[in-house]
């Protein structure tokens, strides 16, 4: 697709970026009762069998990705069209979600504005190291980036870190704002979860609460990391980057079955987004449909998508995502040089 066609996409999905009141607040309906329906009945079913209280919290935890999804319209100011139902909305999924809401819109902004961007990693995105990187990079750093980039680790210890360690602490240099928002997220969430653990016990929110939370975050995860990790995904350095080929090339269009697509508000039209966060998640699906270019974007399924857990390094000069295995032989070359 070539920079002057791109350049004409923004214009075209400019008449989806309205929010529709009646949309988000059917949407804030069929997702927030449900979820607390479900994490009811997750409780109650403990007295069941506790395999029928862990599948009640998967279901929980596909509520708590479409809040998700929620929160993340509202910090992009495209849930509502007034600004302060944006951020009352967004801090109260932020609650559910346990994601500080200033903190993460400041970082998901940054992210949106270099994503595909060589010069400007680092805010908000997965770690990516080119092969030069890699290759140059000493023992200790090849270790760090190679156990990042291990599936167990990136979805399996990637959701702890997310929401006790990473979503709980404000940078040194946060605004008032923002260093607020967190401190009334955190402590919302202290004391909501110890009012949970009074009325429950804290085995039973342990199980309930800890299997919504981790589902949904190595899910969210997985979300976010195959969208931008495809074979042929966009990468160029600051003098040569273009934010619309970076938002068409660099994301893909995830097709997903219709109810996960519904569970994951959208999202799958990644490249959409990237294009134009203005774009309500309801939207989304109607501006692919009705704008012919953007249906060229890379498709993934289910199926292929999973071949991107085997993406570790970016060729940059052949603009393409390989292997550990793929430079193997450069490693060799490199301590030869060395000796």
């Amino acid at each position: 697709m070539s920079r002057e066609k791109t350049a004409q996409l923004r214009k075209f999905v400019a008449p989806f970026e309205k929010a529709d009141v009646k949309a988000s607040v059917r949407q804030l309906v069929n997702t927030i009762p449900p979820f607390i329906l479900a994490w009811f009945l997750a409780y109650q079913a403990l007295d069941v069998s506790i395999w029928l209280t862990i599948a009640l919290s998967v279901v929980a935890a596909a509520f708590v990705i479409r809040t998700f999804i929620i929160f993340h319209d509202c910090t992009h100011g495209s849930f509502f069209k007034n600004k302060k139902a944006n951020a009352i909305v967004g801090t109260i999924t932020g609650i559910m979600t346990l994601f500080a809401y200033e903190k993460w819109k400041r970082e998901h902004s940054i992210h949106h504005a270099s994503s595909g961007n060589l010069d400007k990693r680092g805010v908000g995105d997965i770690w990516v190291m080119t092969i030069e990187e890699y290759v140059e990079a000493s023992k200790w750093e090849r270790f760090k980036y190679r156990l990042y980039r291990n599936p167990l680790v990136m979805f399996g210890f990637g959701p702890l870190f997310l929401v006790l360690i990473s979503s709980r602490f404000n940078r040194k240099d946060a605004r008032k704002k923002e260093r607020n928002n967190t401190y009334l997220i955190n402590i919302s969430l202290v004391v909501i979860y110890t009012l949970l653990i009074l009325a429950i016990g804290w085995q039973a929110f342990v199980i309930i609460q800890g299997t919504t939370m981790f589902v949904a975050g190595a899910f969210g995860i997985w979300l976010f990391y195959v969208q931008h990790t495809f074979e042929d995904s966009y990468f160029e350095d600051e003098n040569e980057w273009d934010y619309v080929k970076a938002a068409v090339d660099g994301s893909s269009y995830y097709q997903l079955p219709k109810v996960l697509q519904w569970v994951t508000g959208n999202i799958g039209f990644h490249h959409v987004h990237h294009l134009s966060p203005r774009v309500p998640n309801y939207n989304l699906e109607k501006a692919h449909e009705s704008t012919p270019p953007l249906q060229q974007a890379t498709t993934i399924n289910i199926k292929s998508s999973l071949k991107s857990l085997r993406y570790k390094l970016y060729d940059a000069p052949n603009k393409t995502f390989v292997t550990f295995g793929d430079i193997k032989h450069l490693l060799g070359e490199s301590k030869t040089v060395e000796q």
